[in-house]
Order: C-alpha cells, then structure tokens, then sequence
C-alpha cells in the first residue's frame, strides 16, 4: 500500500507541470497564473505566423529523421554482432556504445564542441546529427538487441544451406522480422533527437532547432502563452509517438513469440 502512494505521488510530481501546459495554453492571458482568463485558441493560431519557429520546426525535423536513421543503421550492425557473433573485447565495445546512456548530455556536448573546434569544423545541422546520433545508438542497440535475441538461428542456417547467401538470407528472413523493432528504434530515436536540447544548443549554427528556438523566447514574457500552445503540441506529438513505438515492439514480440518482459512504456 505505501508503495502504491509513493508511485502515485511520484507520478503527480513528475507529470504535474506537464499537464499545466495544455491549461495555460488555452487560456485567454498571457500572464501565467491563476485564476485563469478564459478559453482561447489565440496562442494556436499565432503558430502558422512565425516564419521563425517554421525554420526551426524544419531544421529539427531534417535533424531528427536523419539522426534516426543513421543511429538505427548502426544499432543493427551492433545489435547483429552482439547477438550472433564472438569476437575479442566484444564485452567492452558494447559498454563503450551504451556508455552515452550514463553520461551526463552536457558533458558529451562540451566534448563534442571542443573537438569540432580544435578541427575547425564550422557548426551547423550536421554537427547536431552527430551528437544525437551519438546519444540516440544506446536506445537503437538495446532495442534491437531484444529483436535480435528473440530469432532463432536456425532460420538463417536453413536458408543459407538451401542456397541463399548471407546478405540474403539476412535481407529475406532476418530483417522481416526484426522490422517491428527497428521501427520501434526510427520513433524512438526520432523522439529523443526531436526533443533534445542541452547538444543542440552547444553545436547548434546559425539555424536553431526547435527546443532552441522556445528557450530563446523565453526571455520575452509576451510570447509564453505561444511558447505554452507550441509545449502542448509537442508534448502530444511525443505521448503519439513513444505509444506507436511500444505497440510495434508489442506486436513484434508477439510475432515471434518472446515474452514480454517490458519495454519503453
């Protein structure tokens, strides 16, 4: 019973400020506080007359499906290795991939800035794919490597012992029925990069992502109440998403047959 209370007040206080946005995005005032004005959608329409937050809105969509494409690549050549192949120091390669997962963001992102600086790189959209490609591998890797686990073998065997090379095998057999999870991994990593802000805003250029874009107008009070309509948006395109990812890595689990021992949700 007292765990139950404490879950359930760990929950109001973590989701607690969230739920405040939707009511203050509606609400006819751009002070924020209560009691509250009225009903408006004032704030939503503002939306489609910032040239500004479309560029932005832009600029982290290209980002974030780039990001997650590239991470998921490289999630099921590492997630294939670890599930079907041995080979010498395989156990510290896979905890030097998952490492970004214990890392605090700032510190990948202040070590990434210094490097592309000590190269003279000049920052900009690609050095924002790299950081969260950077972060976004862990999840592909340990997504996938459920998907991965879950196959029998032999399937791969018997295809190659009736004649098909391996890349075919792995193209006709393997991938098929790995896709529920490496969609899963595309909306994942799709999500975190969308949402990510402390390594965009340190290798950012001159074209800010989104998250950038609402802390820079944060510092006008006027624009709240919009930066609140946007908030809900994403807020709800995020819940949309991660329950897209869940339901596929369900669907997939029971496609072949593993149990379900819990997962993004």
């Amino acid at each position: 019973m007292g765990l139950r209370i404490y879950a359930v007040l760990y929950l109001i206080f973590l989701y607690a400020p969230i739920a405040l946005l939707p009511i203050f995005a509606f609400n006819d005032g751009t002070i924020i506080a209560f009691p509250l004005r009225g009903f408006t959608t004032e704030w939503f329409r503002q939306l489609t007359e910032i040239p500004a937050l479309h560029g932005a809105v832009l600029n982290s969509l290209i980002i974030a499906v780039s990001s997650a494409v590239i991470a998921t690549l490289l999630g099921i050549c590492a997630a294939r290795a670890a599930t079907r192949f041995v080979f010498p120091g395989k156990k510290g390669i896979m905890g030097l991939i998952m490492l970004p997962l214990v890392l605090p963001e700032i510190i990948v992102a202040v070590s990434l800035l210094v490097v592309l600086l000590q190269l003279g790189l000049p920052l900009g959209a690609w050095t924002v794919v790299l950081g969260h490609v950077l972060i976004c591998v862990p999840f592909s890797v340990a997504i996938l490597n459920s998907a991965f686990q879950s196959l029998d073998v032999s399937l791969e065997e018997a295809a190659i012992d009736l004649g098909e090379t391996r890349w075919s095998s792995f193209r006709l057999i393997t991938l098929p029925l790995v896709m529920p999870g490496i969609i899963s991994s595309l909306l994942i990593s799709f999500t975190i990069s969308l949402d990510e802000f402390i390594i965009a805003f340190f290798l950012t250029g001159t074209d800010p992502t989104l998250p950038v874009y609402l802390w820079g107008q944060l510092r006008f009070p006027q624009k709240i109440p919009v930066v609140m309509a946007l908030g809900t948006l994403l807020v709800l395109a995020s819940v949309i998403l991660l329950a897209v990812a869940e339901y596929v890595r369900r669907r997939g689990a029971a496609r072949t047959g593993q149990r379900d021992t819990g997962g993004l949700m």
